[in-house]
Protein backbone atom coordinates (compact mmCIF):
# COMPACT_ATOMS: atom_id res chain seq x y z
CA UNK A 1 0.00 0.00 0.00
CA UNK A 2 1.44 3.49 -0.86
CA UNK A 3 2.15 5.84 1.81
CA UNK A 4 -0.58 8.10 0.45
CA UNK A 5 -3.19 5.19 0.84
CA UNK A 6 -2.05 4.54 4.48
CA UNK A 7 -1.95 8.54 5.57
CA UNK A 8 -5.76 8.82 3.95
CA UNK A 9 -6.84 5.87 5.93
CA UNK A 10 -5.00 6.69 9.36
CA UNK A 11 -6.71 9.81 8.40
CA UNK A 12 -9.77 9.17 7.92
CA UNK A 13 -10.42 7.22 11.04
CA UNK A 14 -12.11 7.99 14.29
CA UNK A 15 -9.41 8.10 16.59
CA UNK A 16 -7.38 10.05 14.39
CA UNK A 17 -10.16 12.87 14.62
CA UNK A 18 -10.59 12.32 18.53
CA UNK A 19 -6.56 13.08 18.69
CA UNK A 20 -7.45 15.97 16.84
CA UNK A 21 -10.28 17.50 18.60
CA UNK A 22 -7.83 16.80 22.24
CA UNK A 23 -5.30 19.24 20.74
CA UNK A 24 -7.32 21.65 19.73
CA UNK A 25 -8.91 21.50 23.39
CA UNK A 26 -5.79 21.45 25.07
CA UNK A 27 -5.06 24.31 22.65
CA UNK A 28 -8.08 26.65 23.78
CA UNK A 29 -7.39 25.70 27.69
CA UNK A 30 -3.57 26.47 27.66
CA UNK A 31 -5.00 29.90 26.54
CA UNK A 32 -7.50 30.62 28.95
CA UNK A 33 -4.48 29.73 31.94
CA UNK A 34 -3.20 32.94 32.45
CA UNK A 35 -7.31 34.44 33.78
CA UNK A 36 -7.25 31.07 35.48
CA UNK A 37 -3.94 31.66 37.65
CA UNK A 38 -4.70 34.84 38.21
CA UNK A 39 -8.69 33.96 39.55
CA UNK A 40 -6.88 30.84 41.92
CA UNK A 41 -4.27 33.36 43.30
CA UNK A 42 -7.19 35.74 44.81
CA UNK A 43 -8.42 32.71 45.98
CA UNK A 44 -6.00 31.78 48.34
CA UNK A 45 -6.88 32.14 51.60
CA UNK A 46 -10.63 30.14 50.97
CA UNK A 47 -8.66 27.69 49.38
CA UNK A 48 -6.15 27.63 52.47
CA UNK A 49 -9.41 27.03 54.93
CA UNK A 50 -10.70 24.33 52.37
CA UNK A 51 -7.28 22.30 52.81
CA UNK A 52 -7.60 22.67 56.62
CA UNK A 53 -11.09 20.91 56.10
CA UNK A 54 -9.69 18.05 54.42
CA UNK A 55 -8.69 16.07 56.90
CA UNK A 56 -11.97 15.83 58.49
CA UNK A 57 -14.45 15.68 55.01
CA UNK A 58 -11.55 12.83 54.08
CA UNK A 59 -12.87 10.15 56.92
CA UNK A 60 -16.30 11.25 56.27
CA UNK A 61 -16.10 10.19 52.89
CA UNK A 62 -14.05 6.44 53.73
CA UNK A 63 -17.00 5.17 55.15
CA UNK A 64 -19.11 5.70 51.88
CA UNK A 65 -15.95 5.03 49.73
CA UNK A 66 -16.97 1.14 48.40
CA UNK A 67 -20.63 2.66 47.05
CA UNK A 68 -19.23 5.66 45.64
CA UNK A 69 -16.40 4.46 43.86
CA UNK A 70 -18.69 2.00 42.05
CA UNK A 71 -21.13 5.12 41.09
CA UNK A 72 -17.92 6.96 40.14
CA UNK A 73 -16.69 4.49 38.34
CA UNK A 74 -19.94 4.02 36.12
CA UNK A 75 -20.36 7.77 35.72
CA UNK A 76 -16.49 8.01 34.76
CA UNK A 77 -17.11 5.12 32.21
CA UNK A 78 -19.99 7.31 30.56
CA UNK A 79 -18.41 10.37 30.54
CA UNK A 80 -15.25 8.70 28.70
CA UNK A 81 -17.40 7.10 25.98
CA UNK A 82 -19.09 10.88 25.63
CA UNK A 83 -15.62 12.54 25.19
CA UNK A 84 -14.67 10.54 22.83
CA UNK A 85 -17.24 11.18 20.47
CA UNK A 86 -17.35 14.55 21.12
CA UNK A 87 -13.43 14.84 20.97
CA UNK A 88 -14.04 13.10 17.39
CA UNK A 89 -16.48 15.29 16.29
CA UNK A 90 -14.83 18.36 16.93
CA UNK A 91 -11.53 16.83 15.50
CA UNK A 92 -13.78 16.49 12.24
CA UNK A 93 -14.26 20.24 12.31
CA UNK A 94 -10.29 20.87 13.13
CA UNK A 95 -9.66 18.87 10.27
CA UNK A 96 -11.80 19.85 7.49
CA UNK A 97 -11.16 23.73 8.27
CA UNK A 98 -7.54 23.31 8.05
CA UNK A 99 -6.96 20.38 5.20
CA UNK A 100 -7.06 22.42 2.56
CA UNK A 101 -3.34 23.50 2.68
CA UNK A 102 -2.47 20.90 4.95
CA UNK A 103 -3.82 17.82 2.83
CA UNK A 104 -2.13 19.52 -0.61
CA UNK A 105 0.85 19.50 1.29
CA UNK A 106 0.99 16.21 2.98
CA UNK A 107 0.17 14.81 -1.10
CA UNK A 108 3.50 16.61 -2.44
CA UNK A 109 5.49 15.23 0.94
CA UNK A 110 3.65 11.74 0.26
CA UNK A 111 4.32 11.72 -3.65
CA UNK A 112 8.14 13.06 -3.05
CA UNK A 113 8.63 10.10 -0.48
CA UNK A 114 8.93 7.38 -2.94
CA UNK A 115 11.12 4.24 -1.68
CA UNK A 116 14.45 3.91 -3.51
CA UNK A 117 13.47 0.21 -4.12
CA UNK A 118 10.12 1.76 -5.68
CA UNK A 119 11.86 4.09 -7.83
CA UNK A 120 14.04 1.44 -9.31
CA UNK A 121 11.33 -0.93 -10.07
CA UNK A 122 9.39 1.25 -12.11
CA UNK A 123 9.78 0.80 -15.62
CA UNK A 124 11.15 4.29 -17.89
CA UNK A 125 10.77 4.23 -21.18
CA UNK A 126 14.04 4.35 -23.41
CA UNK A 127 14.72 7.25 -25.15
CA UNK A 128 13.47 7.63 -28.98
CA UNK A 129 16.59 7.49 -31.02
CA UNK A 130 16.18 8.50 -34.94
CA UNK A 131 17.93 6.96 -37.39
CA UNK A 132 20.06 8.87 -39.75
CA UNK A 133 20.68 7.86 -43.30
CA UNK A 134 24.00 6.97 -44.87
CA UNK A 135 24.56 8.42 -48.41
CA UNK A 136 25.04 5.79 -50.92
CA UNK A 137 27.94 6.02 -53.26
Amino acid sequence: MTLAAEVKKLTESKPFYAVAGVGDYAVEKLRELPSRLEKLQSRRGELRDTALELPVKARAYAVQLPDRAKEYAEAVNARAAALYEEFAARGRRVVSRVSGDAALELEEVSESAVPATAAKTTPKRAPRTTKTTTAKR
